[in-house]
């Protein structure tokens, strides 16, 4: 398989037009013709990750966060992030990364989390808005079928864990054919009558091209009369963060004695104790601090994140347990829960897990 084709299958699962507008994620280098000889996986991909996709023998480092973000205007070895980028080059690897294309998957980061923590009730904590749009498009009646089958296959109509939803309704349809027309029925200058349907299906803005292609192309008529409209609903399944319910409700320190013991953590930084005790809680793995105030407004009794700093503590009030857990521990399962998906979508592959440190903060106890 070419790296090409494997990315476009990856993209099936983990969309990267998901991904927050910041974001640089998909492929960052390598040349996407090349055949993959193994993948290994990497939450950062540093020069000794690169060096353990040598000796193992992969071509394709499939990694959480993007080793190239922004202002990378040379390659000259200057820094640590152009050694990682020319190594990988100088060696023929390819590197993906996924980021926050899976903070955003209904079962990407923060799902791992939640099922760590057992919380049951799970919700998109900050779901996306505005990235929902809905197609209408008029038919004649003995072509809906077909339609519909074309709009599926290309990505519209699924909702949450349903797919191939859509909503028709019947009516009469007219149309006069003009001069340099080539209509599908009817005569030049005389109006036609049609039995036709209004098909709505409903899409995630960024396969809006994929579906419109699939819809022309399965659409009788030389011109196709649709409509697209912008949705202003949240998409409850896709998203930043995550909340949940335990099982059974906990005193505080209770609470941060199984998060320790859960994370395999040394320290937890926390906002001074509400003297409530802790039943729903909300996470968002690594870098946090915008969730707090959704949180709250979840009704959250805690909060797991990383990288909050002094002030953002004060926005506890005494109304929540604010907890920075680290960012590279929040979101430490990535690399199995990544390891699981690609197993399971391409079992024939050499898929291996890194083994490099990649965390570059150390503890002093």
């Amino acid at each position: 398989m070419k790296i090409k084709e494997f990315v476009s299958e990856f993209e099936k699962i983990i969309p990267a037009k998901q991904a927050e507008d910041f974001d640089n994620v998909g492929l960052l280098c390598g040349n996407p013709e090349r055949e993959i000889s193994g993948i290994l996986i990497a939450h950062d991909a540093l020069e000794n990750v690169i060096e353990e996709a040598i000796s193992g023998g992969s071509n394709l480092i499939l990694t959480f966060h993007p080793i190239i973000f922004s202002g990378l205007k040379s390659l000259t070895g200057k820094n640590y992030v152009e050694r990682a980028v020319m190594k990988a080059l100088e060696n023929k690897i390819a590197i993906y990364a996924v980021h926050t294309a899976f903070d955003n998957d209904f079962f990407g980061v923060n799902f791992g989390i939640c099922e760590k923590l057992g919380l049951k009730n799970q919700k998109i904590l900050m779901p996306k808005t505005q990235n929902l749009k809905k197609l209408e498009v008029y038919i004649p009646t003995d072509h809906a079928e077909q339609l519909k089958n074309a709009l599926f296959a290309a990505g519209a109509g699924n909702i949450g864990f349903y797919d191939e939803c859509s909503f028709s309704v019947a009516g009469t349809g007219t149309f006069r054919p003009l001069e340099h027309s080539n209509p599908y029925s009817g005569s030049l200058n005389i109006r036609e009558t049609s039995q036709e349907e209004v098909v709505s299906v409903i899409f995630e803005n960024f396969k809006q091209h994929q579906i419109i292609s699939a819809m022309k192309a399965a659409h009788p008529y030389e011109e196709v009369a649709y409509q697209i409209i912008s949705l202003e609903n949240e998409n409850q399944y896709s998203g930043l963060g995550r909340f949940g319910d335990l099982e059974t409700e906990l005193e505080e320190e209770d609470f941060l004695q199984i998060v320790k013991e859960k994370f395999d953590l040394k320290i937890i930084r926390h906002s001074a104790f509400t003297s409530k005790k802790i039943k729903r809680v909300g996470v968002l793995g690594g870098s946090g601090s915008g969730g707090i105030k959704a949180a709250i407004s979840a009704g959250c009794d805690a909060y797991l994140t990383g990288d909050l700093k002094y002030h953002d503590f004060f926005q506890a009030e005494n109304k929540i347990l604010l907890c920075d857990i680290g960012h590279f521990e929040s979101e430490q399962f990535v690399s199995q829960q990544l390891f699981e998906i690609l197993s399971e979508k391409f079992p024939k592959f050499a898929i291996s897990k890194s083994i490099g440190k990649t965390n570059p903060v150390n503890y002093f106890l």
